[in-house]
């Protein structure tokens, strides 16, 4: 009988509550009153974004749509290196489970954000037609607006600086992203996700990107930059740093990164000009032209990670620290 009218009192409670945009939280089982949710797992509510002990945050750029570029190519190991990657697979293998954690992370964010629009779009270069095939089958199991495009590398030749002198696979890269760059620059999305073929993803890397980025967005006044993985090689340095609570993970300031990174499209047509550059010249190293841009604009990296890099096993731009990464390997497999 005492717990009927104690459910009864709390469910009142709590919509009396949500009248007047508050939120109430049990603190002897440790949920809040509106969904019974862990208060571990945050809450999103009307803008607001509310964890313990901080409170709630009034999200001032709240993330209607994403955009994301999984940019492929099936027949280059590891760009102008002989060594293997971790697992000692064929490299469609390892695009093939970056687009299984991909479909993953969509269903899980569906699940979390039914609003939210989201849409994925493959650039390919020198894949073959059955790795092609596959990919868009894949794709059509995934429940989001979707389409894959072949790029043309000989168009982007004439525009690249010295590519008489680099390797294909350097030269693919570079048109891959150029084409990537293009889009993102024209889309309406609110952000972009540039994600390498490489990369496994934990189920939860999306929302956790998204809401962060909200969360740091509102909070810093400014476009950010967010990673998906806690690269080792950024440990090497001692470098000082910020630390950041974001929606469940914690986030610390970096100044270096690979080319797989999420950012808004705002951020993308600010620097266009300098983006476009890294696709007609390749530095050393090729993200210098990121490392300049995150000298204005906090790039973040989650702790621990969000995804694994499948590099070499000894690479310090591989295996992130803290990190499963033979169960979430299996996980992702057909």
């Amino acid at each position: 009988m005492k717990k009927k009218i104690y459910n009864f009192l709390k469910k009142r409670l709590a919509k009396l509550a949500r009248m007047f945009e508050l939120e109430l939280i049990d603190q002897y089982n440790f949920t809040f009153f509106s969904n019974n949710k862990y208060l571990t797992e945050g809450l999103n509510i009307k803008n607001k974004s509310i964890s313990i002990p901080f409170g709630e945050l009034k999200i001032e750029k709240k993330v209607n749509s994403i955009l994301i570029i999984l940019r492929t190519c099936t027949s280059e190991l590891l760009m102008d290196q002989k060594k293997d990657r971790v697992f000692g697979k064929e490299k469609k293998e390892y695009t093939f489970r970056t687009l299984n954690s991909l479909k993953k992370n969509i269903n899980f964010l569906k699940k979390k954000s039914p609003n939210l629009y989201i849409e994925i779009l493959i650039t390919d270069t020198n894949s073959s037609d059955e790795d092609i095939n596959n990919m868009k089958q894949k794709l059509e199991n995934i429940e989001c607006r979707s389409n894959l495009i072949k790029i043309n590398v000989e168009k982007h030749k004439s525009s690249i600086t010295g590519s008489g002198g680099y390797s294909n696979a350097k030269i693919s890269n570079m048109a891959n992203f150029h084409e990537s760059i293009n889009i993102a620059e024209k889309s309406n999305s609110d952000l972009v996700f540039f994600l390498e073929d490489d990369y496994i993803l934990r189920e939860n890397c999306l929302l956790e990107m998204i809401k962060s980025y909200e969360k740091f967005s509102t909070l810093l006044k400014n476009e950010i930059i967010l990673l998906p993985a806690d690269y080792p090689y950024l440990y090497e340095k001692n470098s000082l740093t910020e630390i950041f609570s974001g929606f469940e993970n914690h986030w610390r300031k970096v100044d270096e990164s690979l080319v797989t990174f999420m950012t808004s499209t705002k951020l993308i047509k600010k620097y266009i000009n300098e983006l476009l550059q890294m696709t007609k010249e390749w530095e050393d190293p090729w993200e210098q032209t990121l490392y300049e841009i995150y000298k204005k604009n906090y790039c973040l990296s989650p702790i621990p990670s969000l995804a694994m890099h499948c590099a070499n096993i000894n690479s310090r731009y591989g295996i992130p620290p803290s990190f499963n990464w033979i169960e979430e390997w299996e996980k992702n497999n057909d």
